[in-house]
């Protein structure tokens, strides 16, 4: 019985082992279960020590942000280094093109001021040339009228009338090629775009609202009118046929 014993060896129980191990079991899951619960009654706790005494709170948390460990210092001056690159390079970008549109305005603005100062100067040399074309057309009429008054002292107002007539016409025939254009319009229907009525006088036989008398004449240049004619106009006529005012 002995040797038997000695052979088989001291043998645990198993039944007494996996009862020890469900009961090891039991007790963790409860541990786990247990540990939100003490978490919260813990957060709980210290919030409540926060409002009753909240400079406490205050100290104890700087005390945990002293006791937090260090960053690593490598990783963070490689993350500095990448920041400070990418904002010098996002800084010099910026500066280029700023500086890009500063020269275009700069050299579009002195193009304008170039152009603008080009243009009067322009229209400055095409009023001087106008005025010179038209001082040259009339120079011949001063001519004229020199020998006209030379004449008239010499020989008397015999013939004055005849010379003055010539230079009259000469003098007309120059601001006519120069672009003058004359407004007389006897005979013609009114037109208050081109001409001022002073006066209407009764005319049975002419159309209502023709011009009887040119008391001033008008002047235009192309479709400006310098200065509108002073004319009389009928009235008591018979009314203008509608096809001869369409036709005018």
């Amino acid at each position: 019985m002995a040797n038997d014993k000695e052979d088989k060896g001291f043998q645990i129980p198993i039944e007494d082992t996996n009862e020890e191990a469900a009961e090891t079991t039991a007790n963790a899951e409860e541990a786990v279960k247990a540990e939100p619960v003490a978490e919260e009654a813990a957060e709980a706790a210290e919030a409540e020590k926060a409002e009753a005494d909240p400079e406490a709170a205050a100290e104890a948390d700087a005390e945990a942000a002293d006791e937090l460990p260090a960053d690593d210092p490598d990783i963070v001056a490689e993350a500095e280094a990448v920041l400070e690159e990418a904002d010098i390079d996002t800084l010099e970008e910026a500066q280029a093109k700023a500086k890009e549109w500063q020269d275009r305005y700069l050299r579009l603005h002195a193009e304008w001021d170039t152009y603008r100062r080009r243009m009067q100067e322009q229209r400055a040399d095409e009023k001087v040339r106008a005025a010179e074309k038209v001082m040259e057309t009339l120079l011949p009429v001063l001519d004229d009228f020199e020998r006209t008054v030379a004449y008239a002292e010499e020989n008397g107002e015999t013939g004055l009338l005849d010379g003055v007539k010539a230079v009259q016409s000469k003098f007309v025939d120059a601001l006519t090629k120069s672009g003058l254009q004359i407004i007389d319009p006897v005979g013609e229907p009114y037109d208050a775009l081109e001409a001022q009525a002073v006066q209407v006088v009764p005319d049975t036989e002419a159309f209502e609202e023709t011009v009887k008398d040119v008391l001033q004449k008008g002047y235009k240049m192309g479709k400006k009118v310098l200065r509108a004619a002073m004319v009389t106009v009928t009235a008591g006529g018979p009314k203008r046929p509608k096809e001869e005012s369409e036709e005018e």
